[in-house]
């Protein structure tokens, strides 16, 4: 989906048309029945997996007030009845253990959200998780080797688009972003 489909705010975060796509595909969506976003900002992982998968139920966890007004915006413009948003901070309580996790933002909290989110998973459930700051990026290779997690793993991003400039045309770069993706073991419960 093209990023200008979405209802966006100026402090609210929103994963960005290739880093989504890429990320829904690592997701692995096709085989799953609950999807958790952490961290939803617009929505916009959340939305497009509901649109894409409707028997797919998507929680998406967000704390900050203007990212949920615009959160529950989007869900209502997508006729999105399959997404229930949570609005408090992550790790929350969540009934239903997941397929699969998204997490676009840890909020300073990047090791706790990584144990809470394979705790939540289900056995062969699927984590995602995109960083831009390559501090995070290490943390969490780190933290999931620690945790003997297989078979991480991960990519880096980078996204040019292009634009006009006077009378000719240039590549504009996005921000790199790395993508880790993971399976929690299926023998792990």
């Amino acid at each position: 989906m093209k990023d200008e489909l979405f209802l966006r705010g100026e402090k609210v975060p929103m994963t960005k048309e290739a880093v989504r796509a890429l990320a829904l595909a690592r997701l692995e969506l096709h085989r799953a029945g609950h999807l958790i976003d952490i961290g939803a900002g617009t929505g916009s992982v959340s939305i497009e997996a509901a649109l894409h998968y409707p028997a797919l139920r998507v929680t998406a966890i967000e704390r900050n007030p203007a990212a949920l007004r615009l959160l529950e915006e989007n869900r209502r413009r997508f006729a999105c009845g399959n997404i229930e948003i949570v609005p408090e901070a992550a790790p929350v309580a969540v009934a239903e253990r997941a397929d699969a996790i998204f997490m676009g933002g840890s909020g300073g909290s990047l090791t706790a959200l990584i144990d809470w989110s394979l705790n939540q998973l289900r056995p062969g459930g699927r984590l995602v998780m995109t960083f831009i700051l390559q501090e995070n990026l290490a943390v969490a290779l780190a933290h999931l080797a620690q945790l003997g997690v297989p078979d991480v793993d991960c990519l880096q991003l980078q996204v040019s688009s292009l634009n006009a400039l006077g009378s000719g045309h240039y590549f504009k770069p996005n921000n790199p972003v790395f993508v880790i993706a993971c399976q929690k073991e299926e023998n792990d419960v």
